[in-house]
């Protein structure tokens, strides 16, 4: 079992998470609205910007009514561990005290009869606040604000979800990873599956870390079973050591087994203890990482996250 490489949607391995910069997925959505005033769309609310002045075209805002409402459809499942209100910056922040955030499946009453994930007492002019949903646990495809109320007008200037998808475990055996050579001195263990074992203690004198013999572009390689895109990959660095031994690793992904034949998602150009990289939905099998000198290549832990080519997302 190497508990340590997991993949959101087909979580490959263990539920590693918890250290991942989850993204912010609503601006991959679709978002809609009660009403509109011409033209502040509500999809203006998920544009990636903080810009709070309406006229900078960049809030949505419904007509005057009873209970208006705003949603984003997130295209799939996620679990939500926070959501981030920005409140308009040039008049009236008070119109947005009381809006009630819901997250969940249906679209029952336009989505508004979700659970609910908090309620906005007050948010200052121009600010951002974030909302915490369950400890970061609430599940669902729709995130809705809805405002009760008669007379009510709703303003968001920009809302973020950050989330990341269910997944499902699955049990993976040593002969999933490979390097390209073990550097085991008195019967020191240092095998690739070493990168993937969830030791979680960055050092390679208590059995932690894969490590290669010194050599040539030396390199690691997991192969997931499938063909996966992959969103980022996290690296854990040695810390008892050599932790700039690490840089200038280039991590690889794509579906040869060569890293040689497969195209760059980034490159490793600091010595910290944990490092994420964002891979723009890659595709492979192989995720791999090489540095192009006479080195040896020491890691303590990798951890991938993606979703399966051709299939949905899970949630068990």
């Amino acid at each position: 079992l190497l508990p340590s490489v997991c993949v959101c949607n087909q979580k490959l391995l263990k539920p590693c998470y918890y250290n991942y910069p989850q993204p912010n997925v609503a601006v991959k959505g679709q978002a809609v609205q009660s009403s509109t005033l011409y033209p502040a769309a509500a999809n203006r609310a998920i544009d990636g910007r903080r810009d709070t002045y309406y006229t900078e075209s960049s809030c949505s805002h419904t007509q005057e009514e009873t209970a208006p409402w705003w949603r984003v459809d997130l295209g799939q499942i996620f679990v939500v561990s926070t959501i981030k209100v920005t409140n308009r910056g040039d008049c009236c922040p008070e119109r947005l005290d009381g809006a009630q955030i819901h997250i969940g499946n249906s679209l029952q009453n336009n989505g508004n009869n979700n659970p609910r994930c908090a309620t906005i007492t007050h948010i200052p002019l121009g600010d951002t606040f974030s909302f915490t949903c369950e400890s970061g646990k609430m599940t669902g495809r729709y995130v809705n604000l809805v405002l009760p109320g008669d007379k009510k007008i709703l303003t968001l200037c920009e809302v973020e979800v950050y989330a990341k998808p269910p997944g499902e475990r699955r049990k993976y055996e040593r002969k999933y990873t490979h390097q390209s050579s073990s550097w085991e001195p008195d019967g020191t263990p240092a095998g690739a599956y070493k990168a993937v074992k969830n030791c979680n203690r960055y050092k390679f004198t208590q059995y932690c870390c894969s490590r290669t013999e010194e050599e040539w572009d030396p390199w690691w390689r997991v192969d997931l079973g499938a063909v996966y895109r992959i969103s980022a990959v996290v690296i854990y660095n040695r810390k008892d050591c050599c932790s700039d031994y690490i840089t200038g690793a280039k991590i690889k992904i794509g579906k040869s087994l060569s890293h040689k034949d497969n195209p760059v998602c980034a490159t490793v150009h600091s010595a910290d203890l944990d490092q994420a990289f964002y891979c723009s939905e890659m595709e492979g099998q192989y995720v791999s990482l090489n540095i192009p000198q006479k080195i040896n290549l020491t890691i303590c832990g990798v951890e991938v996250f993606g979703s399966q080519v051709g299939m949905s997302f899970q949630h068990i």
